[in-house]
């Protein structure tokens, strides 16, 4: 079986745990972000994938290597002023 190499293009989302001291009342507050895809790239190699026009104007992006979706908004409940 041969094992998969690590592709950081498809690791865009990172969640960071903050040190929660075993005296801490309060329970950390686990954020999550967005690390895009061209921080890993330094230079665009040649002959990349491309999309076809049409869905190249769907995903904002020529290449696949560089698209990075947004993440769905949080719905939560609206406050009744």
């Amino acid at each position: 079986m041969l094992k998969e190499k690590h592709n950081p293009f498809k690791d865009q989302y990172r969640v960071w745990y903050p040190y929660h001291s075993p005296d801490d009342p309060c329970p950390p507050i686990v954020r999550q972000y967005v690390v895009p895809p061209n921080q890993y790239l330094g230079f665009q190699p040649p002959n990349l994938p491309q999309y076809s026009k049409q869905e190249a104007l769907m995903k904002g992006t020529l290449w696949p290597i560089f698209f990075s979706p947004y993440p769905p908004k949080k719905r939560g409940k609206k406050h009744e002023s």
